[in-house]
């Protein structure tokens, strides 16, 4: 797309706004301490960002705090277990970012001696680590000169620019603005763009009369909430399946690990069929008295799963031999995605 950029955003005017109405989050250097010298730990910056993908603050500050309890360093969380990992991330979902940041403590270990490194070049070389990412750790920790750019960012430079199209069909023209407006507290402009974002500016909202960036805003003109243009919306296609929660005479059930790749890799499920597109019969995983205890329905990113619960209680332990059994006292300690918690509830055991 071709769009003409104005001129820089006011990066003093949002500086005066942030030291004013900076958040005060858990993994935060506020203004007033930056300015007296402390310093951001990368190692948190990082672990912050990478939790915040796809989630909200709210739903990431226990998890953050916990994470930071049990590894409170790059070398600690190395050290831990991918498992014990995975099940601390349990509810946060996007597996795979939970992996990756295991891979890359390792990596941070090993190719740097637990020195988690800021420049956006370094960053960018390990694993698990995009673009985004790396810009952020590298503004946030240590001041480099880039652009950071979040779903909060994107929707204050579409609607400061008044954006004709989606962002996704934009992503040159914002990325551009908000690079070229980057001043020398690099850190503190990209967290203060996230909070006009997440409180001025916001999805549902838009104070346009409290933003600094208000006299420069091309989208105060009309009506800011209609911005930015929402992409036309692929419909999400439908999965079926089933899943066969087994429990022995004692009560406790029976889980197995998924495979090491694909979709929830490495987590805790209870056994299942395919998820097809047609709902064909079921095929439990042998004979027994099964009954069906409801219905499971979860939105993943590109489809919608809905799951038959079935439930039986087995003597016959031989024929369940990849897996383990737990008690429903321990599922609590068990990497089960959110799917299959909801899973285990429908059976009786939330």
């Amino acid at each position: 797309m071709s769009h003409s950029i104005p001129q820089p955003l006011d990066a003093e005017a949002v500086l005066l706004w942030y030291d004013r109405h900076a958040r005060d989050l858990p993994w935060r250097i506020s203004p007033a301490d930056r300015a007296l010298g402390v310093k951001p730990d990368p190692y948190r910056v990082w672990l912050s960002e990478v939790m915040l993908q796809q989630t909200t603050v709210a739903a990431v500050v226990n998890y953050y705090r916990r994470f930071l309890s049990l590894w409170p360093t790059v070398a600690d969380l190395a050290a831990a277990p991918i498992d014990a990992v995975l099940v601390e991330w349990a509810g946060l979902g996007y597996y795979a970012r939970a992996r990756n940041l295991h891979a890359c403590a390792v990596a941070v270990v090993e190719r740097h001696g637990g020195r988690f490194p800021t420049s956006h070049a370094e960053l960018l070389a390990l694993p698990g680590i995009g673009p985004y990412t790396a810009a952020a750790v590298a503004a946030i920790a240590a001041d480099e000169r880039v652009a950071v750019v979040d779903g909060n960012v994107d929707r204050v430079a579409a609607r400061y620019l008044a954006l004709p199209v989606p962002v996704r069909d934009a992503k040159d023209v914002v990325r551009a603005l908000v690079q070229a407006s980057v001043p020398a507290r690099s850190g503190d402009f990209a967290q203060a763009l996230m909070d006009l974002g997440a409180t001025i500016c916001a999805p549902r909202a838009a104070l346009c009369m409290l933003c600094p960036l208000q006299p420069g805003c091309a989208g105060t003109m009309n009506d800011p909430l209609k911005l930015p243009v929402k992409p036309a919306k692929a419909e999400r296609p439908v999965r079926h399946g089933h899943a066969f929660v087994i429990r022995d005479a004692a009560g406790d059930v029976y889980l197995r690990a998924r495979p090491d790749k694909g979709l929830l890799a490495k987590m805790t499920e209870v056994p299942g069929s395919d998820w097809t597109g047609d709902n064909r019969d079921m095929a439990p995983p042998f004979v027994s008295d099964w009954r069906k205890a409801g219905h499971v329905t979860h939105i993943f990113t590109h489809f919608r799963l809905e799951l038959d619960v079935w439930t039986t209680v087995t003597r016959d332990l031989q024929r369940l031999s990849d897996g383990w059994w737990a008690a429903p006292s321990e599922l609590g300690a068990e990497a089960l995605p959110s799917l299959y918690r909801k899973v285990l509830a429908v059976a009786g055991l939330g």
